[in-house]
Order: structure tokens, then sequence, then C-alpha cells
């Protein structure tokens, strides 16, 4: 990577950062509790603190679709640890449509993904399907995704003004893989 190039990543990076830190926590996600917990086989290193949500049916629904999803583009139980992760900080597993005001610019769907950023059109946004493959693409970009902490294989495909907002659901995420890659 060329020297501009890299001065330029790395201060949107800092900008992205600095963002987070006066911004403080993201209201939507005040309900999530912290949770202490082992991490399964599939997790690389579980960071700081966890939190965890009780999923209703549509959510289940939606983790058993990014498995799928996972399987289907043929990559290991790690990518889907990390898109569920993933999820459950952008929408919660939820397959958001457009929220007005509450809206972070165009972001729709499980991953909060743009249309205006070149994710998709909105119906294929909001296909949990589409979306998972869409974030598994460009995971598969990122040079050794399956062994870095999962924040920053996260962050590295989504760009979040939150860059380790991620790692607080790497367990959760562990558990809903190991409990659904078999069934």
């Amino acid at each position: 990577m060329n020297t501009m190039l890299r001065k330029s990543v790395l201060g949107i990076a800092g900008l992205a950062f600095t963002g987070g830190i006066f911004a403080g926590p993201v209201a939507a996600h005040a309900d999530a509790r912290p949770v202490e917990g082992k991490p399964a086989a599939v997790a690389v290193s579980v960071q700081g603190a966890q939190s965890h949500i009780e999923l209703n049916g549509e959510q289940t629904a939606n983790a058993k679709a990014i498995i799928a999803a996972t399987k289907k583009a043929g990559l290991p139980e790690r990518a889907a640890v990390i898109s569920i992760a993933t999820s459950l900080q952008e929408s919660k597993l939820e397959n958001l449509g457009h929220l007005g005001d509450k809206n972070d610019h165009d972001s729709l769907g499980l991953f909060q993904q743009r249309p205006s950023s070149g994710w998709g059109t909105p119906e294929q946004i909001t296909d949990p399907e589409y979306s998972t493959l869409a974030f598994l693409k460009g995971l598969k970009q990122v040079d050794g995704w399956d062994k870095m902490p999962l924040t920053d294989a996260a962050q590295t495909v989504q760009v979040s003004a939150y860059p380790d907002a991620y790692a607080q659901w790497e367990q959760q995420a562990t558990d809903i893989v190991t409990h659904n890659w078999n069934s």
C-alpha cells in the first residue's frame, strides 16, 4: 500500500474511532446486558465484556438464514460467527427496512448495508441470503480474516463508526452457530 493511501486510510479510521469515542454508546443497543462466558470451539478469541439478547422467532430464523448462506458460500463456521456477530451489532438480527429519522443514512437489512454504497438494491439488501452473501464476499477479501479478532474482520468489511462494538457479540454468535450449524 503506498504511503498516501495508507495515510488516508489511517486518517479515516482515526476519525471514525474518535467519532465513536465522543458519540458514546449507541442508544439502540442500550438493552443489551453484559454476560460472561467461555468461547466455543469456533471462537478465535473473545474480547472484552460480552452482551447477550434473547432472540425471538424472527431473529432465530435470520440467524439460521445467515448460517445457510455461509454454507452455500462454502465458508467455515468462523465466517458464520463473524456474520452473526456483525448482524447482532448492526440490527440485533432484525431485517430492518427504512427507519426514517432513526435510520443511519439509507442503511437496511440485517447488516445495515447501504444501497448508495453499492451493497445492492433495497430489495436485495433486505433479502437475508443476498445480504449475507454480500457481507461474506467482502469478508473473503480480507487477508487472514479467519485468524484475526472478530471485531477487526467485521470492521474491515463494514467500516463502522463504532469499530470495536462487534466484539461484544462474539460469544452469543459462537453459541448460535455451534447450536445450529448441523441442524
